[in-house]
């Protein structure tokens, strides 16, 4: 198959892609104003709910805004020969082929980033600030857009590097030394990305002495959970949306609350949060996301090692010369609809772990705090609470609010 065939191929897939996803923005935005269940009608009261819809679709509407804007930019680039302008000026700069690599992607994801961060600065400070949400300062924005360019530049360019080095060592093999070099890191990051990535990011103390604490403890020991970890983030000084998550495991593991989540809920409730959290370790859910996502990996990575040594990958997206960084463009691509079933897979998986780690929930601790703290979380974060069945099956990794309740129902 030649590169033309190829090109219009890529072409294709990104105008399919994009036209699937705004059919199911615009299915979902028809049901923003449907009947909220009786079994929802306390999540809001009439006056919320009309804000809630008003936030949805606002957010729909700066969304196709968004997508329209970025898959025109992509057209445009493909088409007038915008990756050879930039792999032109990478070899223009060095003439080893990790650096020219390191340049090329340095350009395009800073480039990319700089070009649509006038979309996240509005959102965050017009349509996040006018619904409550946004607590950062603008001095915050920019300090996290400085410090995610840096980690990328760190860590993404070090995988990036390796990765190359190991295709220069050992030719089509090397998708296996890549594949363990990513399963090192990804097992690595899940151990200690609490302890060494947010802190750059957020503050995190343990939670204090008092009645939270000791009912968090108390249920931890009647369900045999070790838990030494406990800590609070300062969510809130960039969002009013709360949250609260499970990470590591072995003596790793800890449960993080944001402040947000605190102060939005009574204390059973926060027990019933963190019941399920528990319920996702026992279930050993965390477990199979790790080792489906570095099998996927592995598969990826397989099937990348076919393809990377084909010149037509590489002149599909427009590149006068072949190599590893520009094939790796037109393979991410063409690999996109393998990409988005796997998606569709796990984003089924995790929905059933939901429903699993609910149950847990209920069975150890009770089913009535946990579902008033998701209705709260739910009206706090303006949810939707009555989202299309096809947006839920494409996009949805939780049961939708009415679904869960049902389930802790049963």
């Amino acid at each position: 198959m030649n590169s033309s065939i190829l090109f219009y191929i890529i072409i294709a897939i990104l105008v399919i892609q994009f036209f699937i996803e705004t059919v199911l923005e615009y299915l979902n935005a028809k049901r923003y104003s449907d009947v909220v269940p009786n079994e929802l009608s306390d999540v809001f009261d009439q006056e919320e709910y009309r804000k809630s819809q008003e936030y949805k679709k606002i957010n729909y509407r700066f969304g196709l805004v968004s997508s329209i804007f970025s898959i025109t930019l992509t057209l445009l680039f493909l088409i007038f020969g915008g990756f050879e302008w930039i792999d032109t000026m990478a070899r223009s700069l060095s003439d080893n082929p990790i650096v020219i690599a390191l340049i090329f992607f340095g350009i395009i994801m800073i480039g990319n980033d700089i070009v649509t961060t006038p979309f996240s600065y509005y959102h965050t400070f017009v349509i996040e600030e006018r619904f409550g949400f946004n607590k950062s300062t603008k001095k915050l924005f920019w300090t996290d857009k400085i410090k995610g360019w840096i980690m990328m530049m760190i860590l993404g360019g070090g995988i990036l590097a390796l990765v190359i080095w190991f295709f220069q060592w050992a030719g089509t093999n090397f998708w296996i030394y890549a594949w363990a070099l990513v399963a090192v890191f990804s097992l690595f990051m899940n151990l200690f990305y609490s302890k060494l990535i947010v802190p750059l990011f957020n503050k995190q103390t343990p939670l204090e002495e008092g009645s939270l604490k000791s009912k968090i403890e108390a249920y931890a020991k009647n369900v045999g959970f070790e838990l030494k970890n406990i800590f609070v983030i300062d969510g809130s000084k960039r969002s009013t949306k709360a949250n609260a998550y499970f990470s590591g495991f072995g003596k790793e593991k800890r449960i993080t609350l944001y402040d947000t989540l605190i102060n939005d809920l009574e204390e059973d409730e926060i027990v019933a949060v963190l019941a399920h959290e528990v319920g996702h370790y026992k279930k050993k859910h965390i477990i199979f996301n790790l080792s489906a996502s570095i099998l996927l990996t592995g598969l990826t990575l397989f099937i990348l090692s076919i393809f990377i040594n084909n010149p037509q990958v590489s002149l599909a997206i427009g590149v006068s010369q072949p190599s590893f960084h520009a094939a790796l463009i037109g393979f991410g691509i063409l690999y996109s609809p393998i990409s988005e079933i796997t998606g569709l897979i796990m984003n089924f998986m995790s929905r059933k772990f939901e429903y699993q780690a609910d149950d847990y929930a209920k069975n150890t601790f009770a089913s009535k705090p946990l579902i008033t703290s998701l209705k709260k979380l739910s009206k706090n974060s303006l949810s939707n609470l009555t989202p299309h069945p096809a947006y839920v099956f494409m996009h949805y990794s939780h049961p939708t609010l009415m679904s869960r309740i049902q389930n802790l129902k049963a």
